[in-house]
């Protein structure tokens, strides 16, 4: 373990949102800007030199149009060869009509090559409702030889309600699969100020999967909720997921955390398990909380219980 990584405390300032991809003894880093306008790439040899490491704006928002507003939550995968990012953006015109997009890099330097659009991502054929409305926060993750898709959208009315989707993926740009319904906020820990499940990520562990997402409105509430599956099942059928009745990582005022959330999972150089969230030092937002800039990237070391559950706790 590096000494210098220091756990639960702001690791990247101003980083919402944070996504941290590891390839070829390589790690980078990319996360939401407090500007909403352009997505950013880093990369360092270790975890603890990321923060000092030069960011590169690899690419910006539009003048209007799509993808000209709130760009939000990049992550970035390498799949069949190539790179890709992953990201929401709302209009110009019609800021919250947001929507996935995906980019995909010509070279195989993600910081140094050029990236093209591939547009909204494509929904299967047959598919009429996927990405219709409010869609964001896309991860993409493998087990048994296939690649899943699984993102946020909104559904209903007034407010609308944020429930969490997956399909398999034909191709990286595009889903093989109609949408399944993995959650919806159920409890009441989901549903402060909006009714939200957001921000998915996957970490293997044995024979098991463990999805965790973020929940509640994106102030002091927000907290994580966790779904485990078993590997090697049917991915696709709701019933093989088991979704946690309380939430297994929250604000804590104790250690001065607020709002841990939308979080991914890395390993560090010597093979340890990390959790990257985003959370707040204070309680008092001023403003809307989505326009604050002070969520900060955190690392956390995950633990595994007998069972070889993960347990997230900031001690």
């Amino acid at each position: 373990m590096d000494k210098r990584l220091k756990f639960n405390e702001p690791w990247i300032l101003q980083r919402a949102d944070p996504y941290v991809y590891e390839k070829d003894g390589w790690y980078y880093f990319t996360a939401s800007v407090p500007a909403y306008d352009s997505i950013v790439l880093r990369r360092a040899k270790k975890l603890a030199d990321l923060p000092q490491a030069e960011e590169v704006v690899i690419w910006k928002k539009h003048e209007s149009g799509p993808m000209s507003k709130h760009i939000w939550a990049p992550e970035l995968h390498y799949l069949e060869g190539k790179w890709y990012i992953y990201f929401a953006g709302g209009e110009e015109e019609d800021i919250w009509k947001i929507r996935p997009y995906v980019l995909e890099c010509q070279g195989q330097d993600p910081l140094a090559d050029a990236w093209v659009e591939k547009g909204k991502m494509q929904r299967a054929d047959g598919d009429e409702f996927s990405f219709e409305a409010f869609s964001l926060d896309a991860t993409v993750f493998e087990d048994a030889g296939d690649y899943y898709y699984v993102w946020a959208e909104k559904v209903g009315v007034g407010k609308q309600i944020s429930n969490l989707y997956i399909a398999k993926m034909e191709s990286p740009c595009k889903l093989a699969t109609v949408q399944v319904l993995l959650t919806t906020p159920d409890y009441d820990w989901e549903r402060v100020g909006f009714w939200v499940n957001e921000g998915p990520a996957v970490i293997h562990h044995g024979d098991k999967l463990y999805l965790t997402y973020s929940a509640s409105d994106t102030g002091v509430a927000y907290c994580v909720g966790m779904l485990t599956a078993t590997s090697g099942t049917d991915l696709l059928d709701p019933l093989n997921w088991r979704k946690e009745r309380h939430p297994v990582l929250q604000s804590s005022y104790e250690k001065g955390i607020y709002g841990p959330g939308h979080n991914c999972f890395t390993k560090d150089e010597d093979g340890n398990d990390i959790m990257v969230y985003h959370a707040r030092t204070e309680t008092e937002i001023e403003g809307n909380p989505l326009y604050n800039p002070n969520r900060h990237a955190h690392l956390m070391q995950v633990q595994w219980d007998e069972n070889g559950k993960p347990v997230f706790a900031y001690d």
